[in-house]
């Protein structure tokens, strides 16, 4: 018997792929990790499509017991669906390590994430630093700026994934992440992210129409993004390709 961790990508029920569908379609009990992420659509699309129940995985779940997920997949298979990719977050390298650890069979089906999907905006990924993430409560928290200072310092693009409290249906927006941001600025007085700071804010990457924005921090902060989920990029040093890539999303 096997456990299927599946990647099925950014937006909708669509996006996952045929390998990805044909596993699901064979398995027994299918799980989607709902709290790291989330869709455009919801859970009934999924079904309606895979032809599955699907049960939704809380943080306890896959974190604390997670035993009630890999005890079926000794005696049948199991699907664990993952929004974005498998290994976007290290929780389900956990999972994948536990199954190991009781001798189960894992396939794992991977699919597009935000860390390569953000290459839509035009910057090179592979000139990326360091990914970091800021967190709602963030009064004393200043580890996200410290990781910009030293891409900056580096000559690297950041990535800044906003915070998600699944069960309060709360996503941290672009504007909470820029006011966040200039807050430890100021406070600390380094000038590495003002409201002249060239930024691009990104809202439902993986959608058809994804809505991003190329301008200073201070306009970010007036401009409407919609819906979530949204991401914060603070750009290192342009090629001059990059630069006329982002002229497209220049406000």
């Amino acid at each position: 018997m096997t456990l299927y961790m599946i990647g099925i990508g950014l937006w909708d029920e669509k996006d996952i792929s045929v390998k990805g569908l044909e596993a699901v379609k064979q398995c027994d009990k299918v799980f989607l990790e709902n709290y790291t992420s989330r869709l455009g659509v919801g859970a009934d699309k999924l079904e309606k499509l895979y032809g599955k129940k699907i049960m939704l995985a809380n943080r306890e779940l896959v974190e604390k017991k997670s035993d009630e997920i890999l005890n079926s997949a000794k005696n049948s298979n199991v699907a664990f669906l993952v929004i974005g990719d498998v290994f976007g977050a290290t929780t389900h390298t956990d999972m994948y390590l536990r199954a190991k650890e009781k001798n189960i069979d894992v396939v794992v089906i991977n699919n597009a994430s935000v860390m390569n999907a953000i290459g839509i905006v035009g910057l090179e990924l592979y000139k990326y630093g360091k990914t970091t993430s800021i967190p709602f409560h963030n009064a004393d928290v200043e580890a996200p700026y410290d990781v910009i200072k030293q891409n900056k310092k580096n000559k690297l693009h950041t990535l800044c994934l906003l915070d998600i409290d699944a069960e309060k249906k709360k996503y941290m927006n672009i504007k909470e992440a820029t006011e966040y941001l200039l807050r430890v600025d100021e406070k600390r007085k380094e000038k590495i992210f003002t409201k002249k700071t060239m930024c691009i804010g990104v809202a439902r990457l993986g959608s058809d129409k994804p809505r991003i924005v190329y301008a200073a921090a201070e306009e970010l902060l007036k401009t409407d993004f919609g819906e979530p989920l949204h991401s914060l990029i603070i750009p290192g040093e342009l090629h001059f390709v990059e630069e006329d890539a982002l002229k497209i999303w220049r406000k």
